[in-house]
């Protein structure tokens, strides 16, 4: 039978045949293999536990592949593989290797952060920022930090703790000009700009400010308790409560970072974010039971792998700064074996889990918003958006995310001024610009069923118009506003015209509120899933209410037409005529008897309808 995917394949790529009986030798060992384009390059690496039954997975007849991976085996132009003695070995071969030849096809983990510093100026009264840079400017530098996360937020911490001035004044030149600010109202700052605090006194708070950069809260609350009891000894009461104030502030900035569960105090945390076109990977890293830095590596999806059975035994391959726990979003494979790898690195257990309840799945559920925070701001969407997008799709068990939606409602008022309205959502934001409004003309008499029919078909058959840039564009999901009867009445043409597609219902309940997603044979609950919910609520009622809001237009403009056939010579047809040429009542209304004349009517009836329109010559 003629498979026109395959065709088209082999087509892209003639080396097929070739690979195919290559492959056909290959040895049932486990192994790693390169694929390699024209020019010798390496495009791709891959591990396999069986190398004949993976390999040969890419070049057989009939491959039913996902697009990005059917570029890939496009580029094939032959491979090299290394037989290794075990699933694990390859497991660390993949990861060398990728690591040294980049492979296009491959998630890559790019060390491009460069170094950042913590530095206290060199002024009389010194200030602490994070910065990307070391100067020479005769500042103190601490550092170098790996990530800007843990030097912003130390910082950050630092100046709330010892309430250090974050002002843009010059000291000591504009001491006491100027009104104190909101940060000395809130006891955020110290009012330094009051001129009430000498250079020593400052120059020691500076000095304490470094040793709990240095040494952490822990030595800092205790260095601090020893100073507080010992001032306390010489009756130094006002500096012994102004310690006192600072080992709470440090205690109370570090019980914004605890995690209640002590099993996760050391331990990193990964959560995912995929909008389709784009992908996040976020990790937050704990150590001692506190925020220690995170980290964000955005991907695009043209990669051939499943992103985080690819992001994981990457990130941690060679690294010995590892956590002793491991909370993932979701399982990967060979989880076990990853285990067995880490461990090993860190000379001691690691584990690697899926938290289903309490403090670990939250903490992945935070890892998780913290990856669609990222892709948000660089889409110019919400979080909550893209989360609602991405959890739809889960529970549609699309493979991809339903970017662009159009959803469909059907209005009218028994038989008359039947229509329809189509919204869009894209990226769970409504796209207005891209809204349509039908009129039905196939249907004389009340038939939701076949109404619907009728306008996805004349929807579908403009995919691709090169006149209409919205209608030109094919959606990931269409949603009609009905039940299993709407689906199954419409799918037939879905499939016919566009089966790529995906098409559900959307159901309400007995109070006109979004219940369930119906399917052809059935429905799928999406009470559980707030985010989902919300999102499917607002597409239910936008599309309503936008049907709705056409249909009451349009059934006013049919009834004035209908009062517009009691001038004498205006008939339903002529009556319509004119509603289609001048739109609105108000143009009607404003045209002059040569205006409704140039319309098409005779000059005598434009002259009445003139008159009818204006009440003239009426008995009063």
């Amino acid at each position: 039978m003629f498979d026109p995917e395959s065709w088209i394949l082999e087509r892209q790529n003639p080396r097929l045949p070739y690979l195919r009986e290559k492959t056909a030798q290959l040895t049932t060992s486990p192994g790693v293999y390169l694929m390699k384009n024209v020019q010798g390059g390496i495009i791709y690496i891959g591990k396999a536990k069986n190398l004949h039954n993976r390999v040969s997975s890419y070049f057989r007849l009939g491959a039913d592949h996902l697009p990005k991976v059917a570029r890939m085996v496009s580029h094939v132009h032959d491979y090299d593989f290394i037989v290794t003695g075990s699933e694990y070995e390859a497991l660390l071969l993949e990861c060398s290797l990728i690591k040294q030849h980049k492979p296009h096809y491959n998630i890559l983990l790019k060390d491009d952060k460069g170094y950042h510093y913590i530095k206290v100026s060199n002024e009389p009264f010194p200030r602490i920022t994070a910065e990307k840079q070391k100067m020479d400017d005769g500042a103190m530098y601490i550092g170098p930090y790996t990530g800007g996360f843990v030097t912003k937020s130390t910082v950050e911490e630092v100046n709330m703790v010892f309430r250090l001035p974050t002002c843009t004044k010059k000291f000591p030149q504009q001491f006491g000009k100027g009104r104190t600010c909101l940060n000395y109202h809130i006891q955020r700052c110290m009012g330094l700009c009051r001129g009430k605090i000498s250079q020593a006194e400052y120059r020691e708070l500076i000095d304490q400010a470094i040793a709990y950069i240095r040494g952490g809260s822990a030595a800092s609350v205790e260095r601090m308790q020893q100073e507080m009891e010992r001032a306390s000894e010489l009756l130094d009461f006002e500096k012994a409560a102004m310690l006192r104030d600072r080992i709470r502030a440090i205690q109370k900035a570090g019980e914004s970072q605890k995690i209640i569960d002590n099993r996760f105090r050391d331990a990193d945390v990964i959560g995912t974010a995929d909008n389709g076109d784009d992908l996040c990977i976020s990790v937050l890293m704990y150590r001692d039971g506190r925020l220690y830095d995170k980290e964000n590596y955005h991907f695009n999806e043209e990669a051939d792998e499943s992103p985080l059975d690819a992001f994981v035994p990457r990130f941690y391959h060679g690294r010995t700064d590892l956590p002793r726990v491991i909370l993932l979003e979701s399982p990967v494979a060979e989880m076990d074996m990853l285990a067995e790898m880490l461990s090993q690195q860190a000379g001691r257990r690691v584990k690697v889990t899926v938290p289903q309840r309490g403090d670990g799945a939250e903490l992945t559920r935070m890892a998780k918003e913290n990856a669609v925070e990222y892709i948000a701001v660089h889409e110019n969407r919400t979080g909550k958006e893209l989360l609602a997008v991405e959890a739809l799709g889960k529970i549609l068990g699309m493979d991809k995310v339903p970017k662009y939606i159009e959803s469909y409602d059907i209005s009218n008022l028994a038989s008359e001024s039947m229509v329809a309205g189509m919204v869009v959502f894209e990226n769970g934001r409504p796209l207005k610009k891209a809204y349509k409004r039908f009129s039905i003309r196939e249907s004389e008499m009340q038939n939701d069923y076949a109404c619907m029919r009728e306008v996805i078909r004349r929807r579908l058959s403009h995919l691709g118009d090169p006149d209409d840039p919205y209608f030109a564009r094919t959606p990931d999901l269409i949603l009609l506003d009905g039940g299993k009867g709407h689906v199954n009445a419409v799918a037939p043409i879905v499939q016919e015209m566009a089966p790529e597609i995906a098409l559900y219902g959307m159901v309400k309940d007995n109070k006109h509120r979004t219940r369930a997603i119906a399917t052809g044979g059935g429905e799928i609950s999406v009470s559980g899933t707030q985010n989902a919910f919300m999102l499917l609520t607002r597409i239910q009622d936008e599309v309503h209410r936008y049907s709705v809001a056409y249909m009451h237009k349009k059934h006013k403009k049919r009834t004035f037409a209908s009062e517009l056939t009691q001038v004498e010579g205006i008939g339903d047809k002529t009556a319509q005529k004119l509603m289609a040429h001048f739109k609105t009542k108000d143009a009607l209304e404003a045209a002059s008897t040569q205006v409704l004349h140039a319309a098409g009517i005779p000059q005598k009836t434009a002259e009445r309808l003139y008159t009818f329109l204006h009440g003239e010559g009426e008995d009063t």
